[in-house]
């Protein structure tokens, strides 16, 4: 997570906007960093490397299965960070306001600390 801070100091701000293709690959960066929290803590519980999901949907059931047992809001927060993060912030470059980049960024720590009490 810390390499996405290390992306957007060098992004410039243009009012209340930063430059677009730093945004994204802070979003990326952050997006790929939520699931390899996820990856660290599944291999916590015993799941082989080679078992570890390869797409977004084999990551909804996983999540499903265990995290739905201790707190199904962060299922929520899972789409939620899937959708802001990869889609809307990487994938389509869409999320460029500085307050709404550093609120997003924000939720992808907290669900990664979240996680970790969890899973």
């Amino acid at each position: 997570m810390e390499n996405e801070r290390g992306i957007l100091a060098k992004a410039s701000i243009e009012g209340k906007f930063y430059t677009i293709k730093p945004v994204r690959e802070a979003f990326g960066t952050a997006y790929l960093a939520v699931l390899e929290a996820i990856n660290e803590n599944l291999i916590k519980k015993g799941i082989l490397e080679k078992e570890l999901p390869k797409s977004v949907d084999e990551y909804r059931k996983i999540l499903r299965k265990y995290l739905a047992v201790h707190n199904s809001k962060l299922l929520k927060e899972f789409e939620i960070l899937y959708d802001s993060l990869h889609i809307y912030g990487y994938y389509q470059g869409g999320i460029y306001n500085v307050h709404a980049v550093k609120d997003y960024l924000a939720a992808a720590r907290d669900f990664v600390n979240k996680l970790s009490v969890v899973l």
